[in-house]
Formats: C-alpha cells, structure tokens, sequence
C-alpha cells in the first residue's frame, strides 16, 4: 500500500539526521517553477495568501527569493510538525526509513509528492492556496499530475490500495483521479461527554504514529494495519466499512 500524509508548516533544517542516500524530488522543475513565480509575489500578497504574519511573509519572500541556493534535506528528517512528531523518523532504524521510501508519500503544495529522501528545499505553500502561475489555485495547477505520480507508485508497488492519512486540504490534488485504486480514509476519534469526538491536535500526531508503525512493523496486507495500537488507539469495526477505518483512543 501506499501511505499519503500532508506536509508541516513546521521545519527543521538544524538537527543532525542519518547519513543516508537522498534521491531528487520527481518533481522539482515544477517546484522551482512555483518557486519563480512566488518571488515575484510581494511581502504584503505573500502574508493575505497564506494568512501569516508579516515577519512570517518576509521569511517565506527570502526563502523564494534564495530558493535555488537554499539547504536542502530528505523530506522525512525536514518536515517538523505534529504529524512528524508522531512519526519520530530520527529514531527509525534504516530498513524502517527503505520501507517507508517505498510506502509513503507526502503531498505537498511545491514539490507536488515527495518520497521520504527526497531533498527539499525550505518552504511553505499550501495546496489549498488560492495562487498559481496562470491558474487560480495550486489545486488547478498541478491538475492531474500528482495524481497519476501516486496511481503510478501504487502500481509499482503492488497492492492497489492508498491509504489516506492527509487533510483534506492536501488529499484535494488527488481526489476523484486515483481510478480503480482503493482508498481508504482514515479517522480518529477519542471519548467525549457526547460520544467519540475529532481531537486535531491528537489526530494530526494519530496519522504520523499510523506511517511509523506501517514501517517498523513493514506491513504490506492493508487489513493488517487493523492491528495498529499505539498511544491507546484500537481499530473499531462497529464505526467502519471497507473504505473509512476509524481508530479510537482509549
């Protein structure tokens, strides 16, 4: 199967990581082409896009402005969020980090998808941003790409199936244009006064524990993630069907 997650806002270009061989995001002509276009964006249009801070638009204009003299590190070890807190990939061992190279995707607004060691640069453009060279959203843009890059992975791979740990802001690049693959959606839920409730916070960190316990345990049958466990979440049939699995936290 292949694992979809979004991207963070959250970087981290500081820590030491594993020494290991990065490969060349499928799509960074594209993303260097998004890039372009953006530094021509001013601060001010920069901060109503992305609805940031005028400190924030100004790191992100100099970022663009630098992009191709900008860092670069694997995507796994660069997004820092509260999905990649659950993830913990420093602490994967490296046939974990391989099976994830193989088995997980994140989309992302720039460089469309990314493998774990795929090198990127520092950034931060959403896929729900209202912009695009010549379109009105990076949606629109990246129109059918992304999506025939994942039915790509997904045939290469084997099992026909996607299991989707993404927003729906970033699952929108590719929703309705998987074809005949199988998806299935992911949600988690906790006890509330009223009935199982959406936690974000719990959530976000739920989907990157659900890509880490997919590597360490190199699960390649989709019903086996049933089985996932971690930080208190049980798989509940009663609150499923074969294309929505809910995880509830205990």
């Amino acid at each position: 199967m292949i694992a979809l997650l979004s991207p963070a806002k959250t970087l981290d270009y500081d820590s030491v990581i594993p020494d290991l061989k990065p490969t060349r995001p499928r799509f960074a002509e594209e993303a260097g082409m998004l890039a372009a276009a953006a530094s021509r964006l001013s601060q001010k249009k920069l901060a109503e896009l992305m609805h940031i801070s005028p400190k924030l638009a100004k790191l992100n204009a100099d970022r663009f402005a630098a992009f191709e003299s900008n860092p670069e590190r694997p995507a796994l070890f660069a997004f820092a969020g509260d999905v990649y807190t659950g993830l913990e990939a420093k602490t994967l061992d490296e046939p974990a980090i391989h099976f994830a190279q193989d088995h997980v995707r994140m989309l992302s607004g720039l460089y469309g998808l990314l493998r774990p060691l795929d090198l990127m640069k520092p950034y931060r453009l959403e896929m729900g941003t209202r912009w695009a060279p010549r379109r009105k959203s990076l949606v629109d843009w990246w129109g059918d790409r992304v999506a025939a890059l994942v039915r790509a992975d997904v045939a290469a791979e084997g099992s026909g199936v996607v299991l989707n740990l993404a927003s729906q802001e970033y699952y929108a690049a590719v929703d309705g244009r998987l074809g005949d693959i199988r998806v299935i959606d992911v949600d988690f839920r906790e006890p509330g006064p009223d009935g199982p409730r959406f936690v974000s916070f719990h959530a976000k960190r739920a989907r990157g524990l659900v890509a880490r316990w997919l590597c360490e345990h190199r699960i390649t049958k989709v019903e086996d993630m049933k089985g996932f466990d971690s930080d208190g979440y049980r798989f509940d049939p009663d609150e499923s069907d074969d294309n929505r699995w809910r995880f509830l936290r205990s």
